[in-house]
């Protein structure tokens, strides 16, 4: 069998279609059929990889990072812009990098013993060669040098040489092992020296440093620790004067130590009593920076992964801190969320320090020349999430569609931020900001003042706490031009005395994002446009911590719910409360509402119609969601008391309750605006949808094998997307409420959002600070929606960062459906054929809608297409070309004219052809005839083109005419093909009509036998339309 065959299996003497093979095996790997993965957004340095430098020419510096297992590189003169994607992806993690002329060197894998290894080398984002390791080298390479003519990769037990001119593995060298059992011997940290022909430096565990010739391949010296209790090296680095190296141990010590004399010139951070282990050093090399007034050189930069602070010291004088760069980037968190700086780097001769930090953020920093601050201030960012994402969403459309829906992604995580996402250009994704969080640290004094003995402290208590709901909506959204106030953000307005001005923001707009933190009695507003915290501050109004959020679709009121039970509602324009749920009592009604208990008048409770007390419904528990109508007349809440309520949007009074205690708790809702469906997922693993007009319950999904994290509907609402703790990502068909689809991850997905336009799936998952994009097959090619089972989950891999085995909309739009499973082993019965699903139905045919409408007016074609005027001779040819009357027929050369065969006048005449042998047609016609099956028959017709149909119609006898009709009448009594049956029978009569009113008995008795079934489907069909149209209107009658 030749690549790229078809196989057909056969099982149970049925043929099941399976996915073309390569070299004779058959492919079992399920994929999704919905949706296909695109790519990975949100990551720029989330590894503790560290970066790698390479100064391009005399104008930029290209700074390449480890995202896993693919590369990105950034122009430092474009802002930080991302320029290369690495392509393909290693096969294991990225465990070291090094860039060497145009030229990166990744190294992957071998965290485990059953973990290949390698290092790959990649030019502008394509891989170009790879270094050949050893057999049965297995172990990770922790950091690679190039210098010389040499590549050395050092892993914990031996180093990897190769020549940098050929790529050709040169030898390996063994470090002595150490004394202790357990243990690797070396630590990864390396480096060369100028002026130090072949010499590489490698640090040990024991705190010495090992100086080794790779040309020879001997070890020449070692430098000893000054301590037994020193620890293990943990960084080395060239200084700029020649035969010193700058060395860290795991004390938190740093020294200079003289190469040449084997001696220590300068140790420093030796008094600290509570030591921070470094991992970065580097020198600064444009000679300023160090002295009282910065024009001296000898300024040493450190950081570790322990803490976000970056330490100056100034080299002169003994030694000193300069100053400390505080909060450069977070630090690593009890909670175990990643943080610390993993590198600092001075740029070769300029006043720029590079940071990277664990928690996905790449920094460049640089010193103002007449600054008084010895440390440097923020000159470009590049960052994500550093903690994994906990909430997702699409940013909705503006009302007049200026900002395209679908194009902006709204995520929040547990590190406390707000992100914005474009999936046009990443450049323009930002972080909605909170403030100058580090001024306000300096103000409250949070920032240590004895910078060389105080530790940092965490700048995340300023933020406001992780987000745990949010909405938006851009109708008034102010776009960059928007009024902030001119105060201070997220201003407390119950402690306003009197109403805010709000004519600047009525002409400008106001915020349209709205957020519930953990832990929070307040709800904070943002504005979008300009990507800032917004002016108000809303206060759940009974002290407790807002557990849910919801924004009109106006964009004009926000909605709070309470860990309570209680729902306010604020004006965004003024910031000031306009309406409770339920609505506050005044004295006289409290009193007549009393006075109503005491005599027994107990109205509230019940569903339907029943009337609720004025003030009373509140939900005994903490609210779980809240929705408003798209016309602003009904607020919608749930609880996890197991209620959910519709409150009068004006009055704030509940007319309308529906009670699922104690049989569930609603844990979160979703409200689909066009449908007026409500879902609801609740803690027996179901989700609930809700006609909100009927106040019905429509559907129950079943089906998720652990907890809810988040679920949505589809922009068109016809699916709910759910995902649950087994890491399924489920997709059920509201219609038919058939599960359709089902996707297995490796980790559990914590977040999901479905595009307004239907374009893109967005998730978010639990080990991941990234956000994943799928693209929606359905939009380009047909994708059966047919129920699964269990055992049919698509067991695939999450896109990545690179779009790698990813799928683009024009790649899937050109897909091969070969490719594809079309019929799999299933234990499902289905249809027999896809014309006839029921004996009860009418069905129309598969047969395009342009053919039969076009046999119902082919003369009026004919007539149209007639050329309007007798065809022209053609012009004389030019005088260059040859005549054709002096060319010889290509038949005369073949054959004389006198070997041919004589032209009879039979062979002339098309009439005397036809009647010579029956077209398929008139053969299929005969035959249904004699047998009174006329399925193949019309089958055939079905599949004329409309010339063909109209020509075989037209050429019917008198004999035939009565076969044809009854024929028609066959199809009709099965109720199939209707539309066909209806164009035949009105081309047949305006072709034959004169046969049919000269009163042929058989031809009549056909007809009428025709209209008969006729007259009794239509009867059939007028009554089954009137029957579901009387159910529509008792249903919308509300009554």
């Amino acid at each position: 069998m030749s690549r790229g065959d078809a196989v057909d299996l056969v099982h149970d003497g049925t043929v099941t279609k399976r996915r073309k093979v390569a070299n004779g095996e058959v492919h079992h790997k399920r994929t999704s059929t919905i949706f296909a993965p695109f790519r990975t957004i949100g990551l720029v340095s989330p590894t503790a990889v560290p970066f790698t430098s390479l100064p391009l020419g005399k104008t930029t510096f290209q700074i390449t990072t480890s995202v896993g297992r693919c590369l990105h590189t950034y122009d430092l003169r474009r802002g930080l812009n991302l320029i290369f994607l690495t392509r393909p992806q290693t096969p294991s993690n990225i465990t070291a990098t090094c860039a060497w002329k145009d030229r990166v060197f990744a190294a992957w894998g071998g965290e485990t013993q059953k973990c290949d290894a390698g290092v790959w080398i990649f030019k502008r984002g394509k891989l170009v060669g790879e270094l050949e390791l050893p057999k049965g080298n297995t172990e990770p390479i922790r950091n690679v040098i190039v210098f010389g003519s040499w590549i050395v990769g050092c892993g914990s037990s031996r180093m990897e040489v190769w020549k940098s001119s050929t790529y050709e593995h040169y030898t390996t060298l063994t470090p002595t092992a150490p004394r202790s059992a357990m243990g690797d011997a070396l630590t990864g940290d390396m480096c060369n020296m100028p002026t130090f022909l072949n010499k590489i430096f490698i640090g040990r565990r024991d705190g010495s440093v090992e100086i080794w010739n790779l040309s020879s391949g001997k070890l020449i010296y070692t430098i000893l620790s000054p301590t037994s209790t020193s620890g293990p090296v943990t960084a080395l680095e060239p200084s700029p004067a020649l035969a010193i190296i700058a060395i860290a141990r795991a004390n938190g010590t740093v020294v200079l130590h003289n190469v040449r004399t084997d001696k220590i010139l300068l140790s420093l951070n030796t008094k600290v009593a509570q030591h921070s282990t470094i991992s970065s050093i580097s020198f600064r090399t444009d000679g300023l920076g160090a002295g009282d007034d910065g024009s001296k050189q000898g300024i040493m930069a450190t950081a570790g992964a322990d803490s976000g602070d970056v330490t100056l010291w100034d080299l002169n004088g003994g030694g000193r801190v300069k100053g400390t760069l505080r909060g450069a980037h977070n630090p690593s968190l009890s909670s175990g969320e990643s943080g610390g700086v993993n590198r600092v780097h001075f740029l070769p001769g300029q006043d720029v320090m590079i940071t990277s930090g664990m928690d996905n953020a790449l920094k460049s920093w640089i010193f103002d020349a007449n600054s008084l601050s010895p440390t440097p201030r923020i000159l470009h960012s590049r960052c994500g999430h550093a903690a994994p994402v906990t909430r997702l969403a699409f940013v909705p459309p503006n009302a007049d569609g200026s900002d395209a829906g679908g194009k902006w992604i709204m995520s929040a995580g547990r590190d406390q931020s707000l992100w914005g996402w474009s999936l046009r250009r990443d450049g323009q994704s930002t972080e909605l900001s909170q403030g100058n969080v580090r001024k306000k640290a300096k103000k409250l004094g949070l920032l240590g003042k004895n910078l060389d003995t105080e530790s940092s402290t965490t700048l995340g208590d300023l933020k406001a706490p992780e987000i745990i709901s949010m909405a938006c909506s851009l109708n008034r959204d102010g776009g960059m031009g928007a009024s902030v106030g001119g105060g201070s953000v997220w201003t407390n307005t119950s402690s306003k005395r009197g109403p805010a001005d709000a004519s600047e923001s009525n002409a400008t707009g106001w915020e349209s994002v709205v957020t519930a933190h953990r832990g929070d009695t307040h709800a904070r507003t943002w504005f979008w446009g300009r990507k800032k915290a917004g002016r108000w501050a809303f206060e759940s109004g009974d002290g407790t911590e807002v557990t849910t959020v919801a924004i009109t679709a106006c964009g004009t009121f926000a909605l709070v719910g309470s860990a309570a039970g209680s729902i306010s509602m604020f004006n965004l324009q003024s910031g000031i409360q306009r309406q409770r749920f339920p609505a506050p009592l005044a004295p006289a009604q409290a009193r007549k509402l009393q006075i109503s208990l005491a005599n027994g008048d107990d109205s509230t409770g019940g569903e339907g119609s029943t009337r609720f007390a004025i003030g009373q419904g509140k939900h005994k528990k903490a609210v779980t969601g809240l929705m408003v109508d798209g016309l602003n007349r009904t607020v919608i809440s749930c609880s996890l008391d197991g209620k959910i309520k519709f409150w009068d949007f004006m009055t704030g009074n509940l007319h309308t309750e529906i009670d699922w205690a104690p049989m569930t708790s609603i844990i979160s809702s979703q409200y689909h605006r066009h449908s007026d469906l409500i879902a609801l997922s609740c803690d027996d693993l179901s989700i609930r949808v809700v006609d909100i007009e009927t106040k019905k319950l429509v559907r129950e999904l079943w089906g998720c094998l652990g907890q809810i994290k988040d679920f949505c509907f589809s922009n068109d609402g016809r699916w709910i997307i759910a995902a649950s703790m087994d890491t399924v990502i489920r997709v059920w068909d509201l219609p038919t409420g058939h599960l359709i689809n089902a996707l297995r991850l490796e980790s559990p997905c914590t977040a999901l959002a479905f595009s307004d336009t239907g374009e893109f799936l967005a998730t978010a998952h639990a080990d991941s600070v990234g956000i994943n994009v799928w693209n929606n097959r359905t939009l380009f090619t047909h994708v059966p929606t047919r129920p699964i089972n269990d055992d049919e989950v698509a067991s695939i891999v999450a896109p990545t960062t690179s779009g790698e085995s990813g799928q683009g909309i024009v790649e899937a739009a050109f897909e091969d459906p070969e490719q594809e499973f079309i019929n799999e082993e299933t234990d499902y019965n289905t249809p027999a054929s896809i014309d006839k699903i029921s004996g009860d139905l009418l069905s129309l045919s598969l047969v395009p809608k342009s053919r039969w409408q076009t046999l119902l007016h082919l003369d009026t074609i004919r007539q149209r297409n007639k050329p309007k005027e007798p065809p022209k001779a053609p012009e004389k040819a030019p005088f260059f070309l040859p005549s054709l009357g002096n060319a010889k027929s290509p038949l005369s050369t073949a054959q004389p004219a006198s070997e041919l065969a004589p032209i009879t006048p039979s062979d002339r005449s098309r009439i005397s052809k036809m009647s010579q042998t029956n077209s398929t047609f008139t053969t299929l016609l005969h035959s249904a005839a004699d047998t009174d099956d006329y399925d193949n028959f019309l089958s055939h017709l079905s599949t004329l083109p409309p010339s063909a149909a109209d020509t075989e119609i037209r050429s019917l006898t008198l004999n035939e005419m009565i076969p044809f009709v009854n024929s028609l009448t066959f199809r009709l009594g099965q109720r199939r093909d209707y539309e066909l049956v209806q164009a035949w029978m009105a081309v047949f009569l305006r072709l034959h009509g004169d046969v049919v009113v000269a009163g042929d008995p058989g031809l009549r008795e056909a007809l009428m036998e025709w209209r008969a079934i006729q007259a009794q489907e239509q009867a059939r069909l007028a009554a089954l339309v009137g029957y579901c149209g009387g159910v529509l209107e008792f249903l919308r009658s509300g009554r």
